[in-house]
């Protein structure tokens, strides 16, 4: 039987496997998975393999909910294009949650310090919180940051660190938080402190309230504290 997490949600397992790298491999592979009774959560190319243009090969990693181990196993065995496989553990299990931090890079470089103290000080109890952060520079380029959040895996919040942000940025934090991200800025010019969950003035203490924010192991809530400024 599939296993479930302390939440009592199926957990994911996850396979690395070598293909054939060509059109039909992966939808053979996700069709074989259905039939099994697995639901694909996340798929990945990790790298391609050497070889000849008419044998070329990828190597790809797959996270499956409502499957167990064996059963993963068992239903890529045998599959046409399947060159090698191996189990492995899902992303979830290894580096959790995920605080994203965008921005300048002084700014950047504070909140991820506070941020990681914080994550080390949940991670030694059990939890699994990741830092992410890029230093950009320009309103196009930190925009589409803010908006290709809602599509990396995993995310859970977002860290604005900058001295001035508003236009184009503004609208994407507004789209974010309607995928359900929480967001939160410093305190700076422009109108994006206008359109986050929470503004803090010390980088370093925002990095501390973002990890406690998604850490199931603290008790501070966003919620409450959605629209103050610190």
């Amino acid at each position: 039987m599939p296993r479930r997490g302390d939440t009592g949600q199926p957990t994911t397992v996850a396979i690395r496997l070598g293909l054939d790298d060509v059109p039909a491999s992966i939808p053979m592979l996700v069709a074989r998975l259905a039939e099994a009774g697995g639901i694909l959560r996340n798929l990945s190319t990790v790298r391609r393999l050497d070889g000849k243009p008419d044998n070329a090969g990828v190597e790809i990693e797959v996270e499956i909910e409502g499957l167990a181990e064996d059963e993963l196993t068992a239903a890529v065995e045998g599959l046409p294009g399947v060159r090698s496989q191996g189990l492995t553990r899902s992303l979830d299990r290894v580096f959790g949650k995920r605080v994203i931090v965008v921005g300048g890079g002084a700014q950047v470089a504070q909140v991820a310090l506070g941020a990681v103290s914080e994550a080390d000080r949940h991670n030694l109890r059990g939890e699994r919180i990741s830092v992410d952060t890029i230093p950009l520079v320009g309103e196009a380029n930190i925009a589409a940051a803010v908006r290709a959040v809602a599509d990396l895996p995993r995310a859970r919040l977002l860290v604005l660190a900058g001295s001035i942000m508003g236009g184009d940025i503004t609208r994407a934090a507004r789209e974010l938080r309607e995928h359900g991200i929480p967001i939160i800025a410093l305190n700076m010019v422009g109108s994006i402190t206008d359109a986050v969950d929470l503004v803090v003035s010390d980088p370093v203490q925002a990095g501390t309230m973002a990890v406690m924010a998604v850490a199931d192991t603290a008790t501070f809530d966003l919620a409450r504290q959605r629209g103050k400024r610190f």
